[in-house]
């Protein structure tokens, strides 16, 4: 049985029905592998496999090597095909099709528009064939009886050093289908300290930020996400686990002890949006243990931190969210209870005005009420 097929303990209906939010997944990392296929011949792009289901092994397999930046390589290939606006518009028309499909109430989409105008297209009018593509699918879905509700979350790539362009560029579209800003990209040597001046601008407009942090980097680099990027989520945020630790007592009792940061995260709510397949291919955890057993994600839950549920790059990973999902409750035994927690969580963090985030909130209510 495939993990969108399964029944949860607590629910009557398939995982895959469950009402979702998706606040962590890339337009460049969501493309279906027929897409590329299509779309690279006219693009002139060489493909390292010769039909959907090989591309989409390559994908896993190239992704799995347990070290970011070696994952980050394989997006050459996706923004390949995503430089003219006809491509960008059919691609995020498809990606929010699929999360529709996969229960997706809600999702934030991210990108970095500066690696999308090598065909000659303008920021703006990158930005806006995404809209286009979000747009008709939407439409397309309430014609069809469904229901869902996109955004686009303007990325900044930190090595670029464009990130008050890109600041810039989110803000005129905000009204417009932008809901937020993202710095993405390496994380060593590019801390946010570094867009300090940037993330004050977007702070002073009033403008919500996340930022990538304790992925491939540790503690200062959540710390700076929250001090100088003022940073309302952290992207992945699996290294806040470095503030935390586990001891064993005598009578096998297990203590812990929550360090400052960690505290200050878990305090204040900031949500972590944590990508479990994507954190197993790239190391991110691996002083935790081995597997998906070895996430440090339960250990955030139970402490009562704001723990989301996200797929990062779904070709990537060669995952869903459902799926995504199932393979939490595989490792950690949890049940639909767990699995609403963690759709309410998203929600309340969603980048949304507070009237759209409590109507989403009812809707994920309601739907697991039907479970």
């Amino acid at each position: 049985m495939s993990d969108g097929d399964r029944i949860l303990p607590g629910a009557r209906v398939p995982l895959r029905e469950l009402p979702k939010v998706s606040l962590h997944d890339h337009l460049d990392g969501g493309l279906r592998p027929q897409t590329i296929i299509d779309l690279a011949g006219p693009a002139g792009v060489q493909l390292p496999a010769p039909d959907a289901g090989a591309l989409a092994d390559w994908f896993v397999a190239s992704c799995t090597s347990g070290n970011l930046v070696d994952y980050l390589k394989t997006f050459d290939l996706t923004i390949a095909v995503m430089q003219s606006a006809e491509n960008l518009r059919r691609i995020a028309r498809e990606f929010v099709e699929d999360l529709a499909a996969d229960g997706v109430l809600y999702g934030e989409i991210r990108w970095a528009p500066e690696q999308h105008v090598a065909g000659g297209l303008t920021l703006d009018q990158a930005v806006e064939a995404v809209q286009a593509g979000i747009d008709e699918a939407i439409d397309a879905i309430e014609a069809d009886g469904g229901w869902i509700r996109a955004g686009q979350l303007v990325t900044a790539m930190r090595q670029n050093d464009r990130d008050r362009e890109i600041a810039e560029l989110a803000l005129r579209w905000r009204d417009r289908g932008v809901v937020g800003f993202d710095i993405a990209g390496p994380e060593r040597g590019f801390p946010p300290s570094r867009f300090t001046d940037t993330f004050r601008f977007l702070h002073e407009e009033g403008f919500p930020v996340t930022v990538h942090a304790g992925e491939a980097d540790g503690l200062d680099s959540i710390r700076s996400a929250i001090v100088d990027g003022r940073a309302l989520r952290i992207g992945h945020g699996v290294g806040i686990a470095h503030d935390i630790t586990l001891e064993e007592g005598d009578d096998e009792s297990s203590y812990v002890t929550v360090g400052r940061l960690a505290q200050w995260v878990k305090d204040r709510g900031i949500a972590l949006e944590v990508c479990p397949t994507s954190n197993l291919q790239t190391d991110a955890f691996v002083e935790w243990g081995e597997g998906l057993e070895g996430h440090p994600f339960d250990v955030l839950y139970q402490l009562g931190f704001r723990v989301t549920v996200s797929t990062d790059n779904r070709l990537m990973s060669g995952t869903t969210l459902t799926r995504e999902l199932g393979r939490l409750a595989d490792a950690f035994g949890y049940d639909a209870d767990d699995i609403e927690a963690f759709q309410v969580n998203a929600a309340e963090a969603a980048f949304l005005p507070l009237e759209d985030r409590e109507e989403l909130i009812e809707r994920i209510v309601v739907g697991f009420g039907n479970r």
